[in-house]
């Protein structure tokens, strides 16, 4: 029996051993004789672990070699805020901090002398986005939000707990670009319909914008929001691939299956500023839903414009809320040269964008969202110093469904079932457990805002101003957010009145 199961095992090995050789001498032909690679040609097979490692390489510095505040987009110290938080694990550290406040860019809130004390603290106020100018306005509750991923770009069961722990914290949904689908309404909660270039999911049998469709939405979404460009490929429509373009995602885009969904470079129907106050007040009227507008900030021509137009024509043109994408936002892919390169980062744009509205006396009238990797809540707290009314991040609720940062999001294969539609990969993304976990990261970001404000001395986080922030410049020193951007002579003047 024992001379049986060695013949066995040996011609087993044998077999393999003969299979491995084979291989060898075909990848060994295979390299000597292909002329596009210069490596495999002069080194054949052993080459091959070139490519093998360079394929890998970034998964092996994330768990091997990157120190925790090393690496991008999002560091291991990041990503860990966020799970713990997620988890309702709290975010409590011993020994000291891993931050470098030396560091350029780094932010330091001013700390009070005499802290808010408990009894005294207030809960964040809401505010109503279109008060007086839409039939209904909509009250924003929750700083934090979750900022358009499409329901194609992410898969049915990411959406689903996006929806179901939106509403269970109270914060809205942006359905991105790729419209309205069942599974955005699962969760009863607060809805942004964003309107792209290609108006997917609020168009016509000709791709144009559809008032009828405009109107059934309006009975289920609580806004509208026009986008111009995003910080990650400004100039540079969306892109879903045909292979998650399957039927369902067809039907709710309005387009052909198994073809590559290409959003337009800009809206055709709106070509200048005063288009696109039209097209606003359009909407607003045909809906009665406040409407307003997401772009990336490249300049300040556009931004000045705005106002001027707006205080030329009226408050009734003027956009509901401006949503400003920094040059760093990008939960899905786009071409490198344009994330890199192309756009301000947040730091720059938001402060820039809410001068020129104090400037134009219109800051009371437009609710500014600040978007762009903004995803803890230090990084929300600066945002309302420099004048945000709310914070939108994308990939702060990936994380808290459980995104590990594989960035294969554009290849269908991501590992943990959030930007795939292989049903294998989605059922290790199981709702019932996830969706507890956006709401947690929600209101602890939320709860950890409200908590910098109280060390400022403030009793909520509206109170929030620049002079509560300082940057670091240098290191060893730091200047205050108002002497780096100062506020408008003009609006000094009109809160000294």
């Amino acid at each position: 029996m024992s001379g049986a199961f060695d013949f066995i095992f040996y011609s087993i090995a044998t077999m393999l051993g003969v299979a491995l050789v084979g291989l060898i001498v075909v990848w060994f032909i295979q390299d000597v004789t292909q002329k596009k690679h210069s490596i495999l040609r002069n080194y054949p097979v052993i080459g091959r672990l070139r490519y093998f490692f360079e394929i890998q390489g970034k998964y092996f510095r994330q768990y091997f070699f990157a120190n925790d505040r090393d690496e991008m987009p999002f560091n291991r110290a990041t990503r860990g805020w966020i799970y713990k938080n997620s988890k309702n694990k709290g975010s409590l550290v011993g020994f000291g901090s891993t931050n470098d406040l030396r560091q350029p860019g780094s932010i330091i809130f001013v700390n009070a002398a005499f802290p808010i004390q408990e009894e005294d603290q207030l809960p964040t106020p809401s505010l109503r986005i279109g008060e007086g100018y839409c039939e209904q306005p909509f009250e924003a509750k929750s700083i934090i939000n979750i900022s358009g991923m499409s329901y194609g770009a992410i898969s049915k069961p990411a959406v689903r707990a996006l929806s179901l722990g939106a509403a269970q914290a109270g914060c809205w949904l942006n359905t991105g670009e790729g419209g309205l689908a069942p599974y955005h309404l699962e969760g009863d909660c607060d809805v942004i319909m964003q309107i792209g270039t290609a108006k997917y999911g609020i168009r016509d049998e000709q791709g144009n914008f559809s008032p009828q469709r405009a109107k059934e939405l309006s009975k289920v979404v609580k806004a509208f929001e026009i986008k111009l460009s995003q910080g990650a490929k400004p100039g540079k429509g969306g892109l879903l691939p045909a292979g998650k373009v399957h039927e369902e995602i067809a039907s709710i885009r309005g387009i052909p299956v198994h073809q590559d969904s290409i959003s337009p470079n800009r809206h055709k129907d709106i070509n200048n500023i005063d288009e696109l106050l039209d097209k606003i007040h359009y909407i607003r009227e045909l809906t009665g839903r406040p409407v307003g507008v997401k772009t990336a900030i490249g300049g300040w021509n556009f931004i000045n414009e705005l106002c001027d137009s707006i205080n030329r024509r009226g408050l009734e043109y003027a956009p509901d809320f401006l949503t400003i994408d920094g040059g760093e936002g990008g939960s899905g892919a786009a071409p490198q040269t344009l994330m890199d390169h192309v756009s301000l980062p947040i730091a720059e744009a938001l402060p820039r964008v809410v001068d020129a509205l104090l400037q134009a006396d219109l800051k009371k009238r437009i609710i500014v969202i600040a978007a762009g990797k903004l995803v803890t809540s230090a990084e929300g707290a600066w945002a309302l110093c420099a004048g945000a009314d709310f914070v939108n991040t994308a990939r702060g609720f990936m994380f808290s469904l459980g995104c590990i940062q594989a960035m294969r999001c554009h290849l269908n294969t991501c590992p943990t079932g959030i930007t795939t539609h292989d049903q294998r990969l989605q059922n290790g993304l199981v709702v019932e457990e996830k969706y507890l976990r956006v709401a947690n990261y929600a209101r602890n970001v939320n709860k950890e805002i409200n908590m910098i404000a109280h060390s400022c001395g403030l009793r909520h986080a509206r109170e929030f101003r620049r002079e509560h922030v300082r940057v670091v410049e240098t290191a060893g020193k730091s200047v205050a957010l108002n002497i780096l951007y100062p506020y408008p002579e003009a609006a000094k003047k009109r809160n000294s009145d």
